[in-house]
């Protein structure tokens, strides 16, 4: 008999656009099951990669953001230590993880290349739910109209500020998947 889907919404913090190159920062996870039920978060702050530095635009851009940036640097963690608990985690999780991002691509690289670089395995697979896609899909638009302030405000009746921190915007990503699966 297969496993139930568990979705997990993922939200990472990272200083530049591709993994190696740059470093993860945090990581926020929520699992839910497919009716909503939460069934546990992961957070964690990382130490930066030795050989990897800050992107110039990205590091622009975190000077903006003061309070999320001081929260994302808070007792950070080796990722050798870190990624297995988190892969851990993931397979004790009572079904098939399915990994949830908006935009999945950005996120979902750098947890696929941290999972399988310091945990030796990524429990997600090779796959991964899109919300942009999802709603595209579901509101039956074009990928560019498909923006948060054009889908329908019941899907956001519970929002949260954005606030650039991984575990609440996980949360928030996980909420906006819950509205939407029940529309």
């Amino acid at each position: 008999m297969p496993k139930p889907d568990i979705y997990v919404s993922v939200d990472i913090e990272a200083d530049g656009p591709v993994p190696s190159l740059h470093s993860m920062l945090s990581l926020g996870a929520v699992a839910l099951d497919t009716s909503g039920v939460e069934l546990g978060e992961f957070s964690v702050n990382l130490q930066t990669l030795p050989a990897a530095q800050g992107h110039p635009t990205t590091m622009a851009w975190w000077k903006t953001q003061e309070a999320a940036w001081i929260a994302c640097r808070e007792n950070p963690e080796d990722p050798a230590s870190a990624l297995p608990r988190f892969a851990r985690w993931l397979n004790a999780l009572p079904g098939q993880p399915v990994f949830v991002g908006y935009p999945a691509s950005f996120d979902f690289m750098f947890v696929a290349w941290y999972l399988n670089r310091f945990a030796g395995e990524n429990p997600f697979g090779w796959s991964a739910l899109d919300l942009k896609s999802y709603a595209m899909a579901k509101l039956g638009v074009g990928f560019s109209e498909t923006i948060k302030r054009k889908m329908p405000p019941a899907w956001f009746a519970n929002a949260r500020k954005h606030r650039h921190v991984a575990l609440d915007d996980a949360r928030e990503q996980a909420e906006l998947l819950i509205a939407m699966l029940r529309s």
